[in-house]
């Protein structure tokens, strides 16, 4: 028999908030959670894996509404994983353009620092001439 957990046990395993956990279940993104004798919420391992999975697509900007689509659609088994994966298709391109968004705003951020740090060493014409050169010409 594989091991139980309470939720504060699920919570420490996942690093999860146990509100949080909570709250998928309240949601009904936690389809198949067991409640104990005291209706205490008990996890199993394949729910850990759930819930971590659940945590993963919210981290990404995956709406709960587009979570609940995705457990209903698992409920009803395996002709859906078509439609499954199709939203989570469109999920990781959505994921991808917001990575290249945040790259972008990555490297303006450390050029700027580059730029403080070359002003803080006493050196701030070369710090904007060399900023100025790693930008690209202008569009004429």
């Amino acid at each position: 028999m594989s091991a139980l957990f309470t939720i504060k046990e699920a919570s420490e395993q996942l690093n999860c908030p146990a509100h949080t956990i909570r709250f998928y279940d309240k949601e009904g993104l936690l389809p198949n959670i067991r409640r104990d004798e005291n209706g205490n919420r008990i996890f199993d391992k394949k729910d850990l894996d759930w819930i971590r999975l659940m945590s993963c697509f919210r981290a990404t900007g995956m709406s709960i509404a587009k979570i609940r689509e995705i457990v209903e659609l698992a409920e009803q088994g395996e002709a859906t994983i078509g439609q499954r994966r199709a939203i989570l298709e469109a999920h990781q391109a959505e994921i991808i353009r917001k990575q290249q968004v945040l790259n972008e705003a990555f490297e303006a951020v450390s050029q700027k620092l580059e730029v403080y740090n070359n002003i803080q060493k006493g050196n701030p014409e070369d710090s904007f001439l060399e900023y100025i050169e790693k930008q690209e010409p202008p569009i004429s």
